[in-house]
């Protein structure tokens, strides 16, 4: 899939060794058995959808977008730092989200730290609307953390709210933004 400032690709291991190895410090073989559980396990299902961001520069990957194939149709994605606010992702994130929405799925939902503002931007750039915020205690850091929940109806069901995290998590509550 080719976006203004580059492409999107299916993921691979060499492609998650790269990205991961730079974006985490994990060793060859941690993120190898990342990249299987995580994405190469996603193609052997009839619809996926986990890609790696690269550059037309360069065509080396520089992060990757996804959205899970599970009932929560979960929207993700992250960047290597020293490409972060360059709207590279926002622009990947266009590119999938039409994608998914000219394949049928009725919607999509995604998370993010409420501290990180700029997560939450992107969502709001492809047009996902926040519907509520609720507090997990984050692993592996173990810390309480308030996530936003953002969701983008496909269907034309625009009253539909995935409610998961809102019934799984005692501390919920929807915010003034």
């Amino acid at each position: 899939m080719q976006y203004r400032r580059g492409y999107i690709h299916r993921e691979t291991a060499e492609n998650a060794q790269y990205t991961l190895k730079e974006t985490i410090n994990e060793s060859l073989e941690e993120t190898k058995k990342f990249y299987y559980e995580r994405y190469a396990a996603k193609y052997e299902l009839p619809q996926a959808y986990a890609y790696a961001i690269c550059l037309k520069s360069d065509n080396l990957p520089i992060g990757y977008i996804k959205v899970d194939m599970e009932e929560h149709h979960d929207f993700g994605y992250g960047l290597r730092k020293e490409f972060w606010h360059q709207g590279i992702v926002s622009e990947s994130a266009k590119a999938v989200v039409e994608q998914v929405k000219k394949d049928g799925l009725p919607y999509i939902t995604a998370t993010h730290d409420r501290k990180n503002l700029r997560s939450g931007k992107v969502m709001q750039k492809v047009a996902m609307k926040y519907c509520y915020s609720y507090e997990e205690q984050w692993q592996p850091k173990n810390i309480p953390v308030i996530f936003r929940m953002y969701q983008l109806n496909f269907n034309g069901n625009e009253d539909f709210v995935y409610k998961k995290y809102w019934d799984m998590y005692e501390n919920h509550f929807v915010e003034e933004l």
